[in-house]
């Protein structure tokens, strides 16, 4: 017999929703200019696997159910999509060990972007990837 937690099937419907939302053509007249796409499935997980929060960010214009998409799109563009690239924040933070995987993939002006990294806590996911991962009310 198997035995599937709610918090696994909650993560799965989270990543087929973030998926679906990715797979889904742009609106038309929804402001778009032509160019390269840049749009990032954003998943965040307690420990080093399992994903809690997720969501799909858009750039040009920034849209999408990210809390803080202009933010984040405007890090990105500084660093020219390379999230490891965004200047990390001074920060005082906790030295409470309570792991989280940030993970990224999409394609960032037509480039394709695939990012995972495990911060040792949500203090240093914040200072070393600013508002990009701001998935979570504040």
């Amino acid at each position: 017999m198997t035995h599937t937690s709610v918090r696994a099937v909650r993560a799965a419907l989270l990543v087929a929703l973030a998926l679906l939302a990715c797979a889904a053509p742009a609106r038309a007249g929804a402001g778009h200019h032509p160019g390269p796409d840049s749009r990032l499935l954003l998943t965040v997980g307690r420990g080093e696997t399992g994903v809690e929060d997720a969501t799909v960010l858009w750039c040009d214009p920034p849209e999408g159910r990210h809390r803080r998409a202009a933010d984040a799109c405007a890090e990105l563009e500084a660093a020219d999509g390379r999230i490891s690239a965004i200047p990390a924040k001074d920060a005082i933070c906790p030295m409470i060990y309570a792991p989280v995987t940030a993970h990224a993939s999409g394609s960032w002006r037509g480039r394709p972007v695939d990012y995972t990294e495990t911060f040792p806590n949500t203090c240093t996911l914040s200072a070393r990837t600013g508002a990009v991962f701001a998935l979570t009310p504040a």
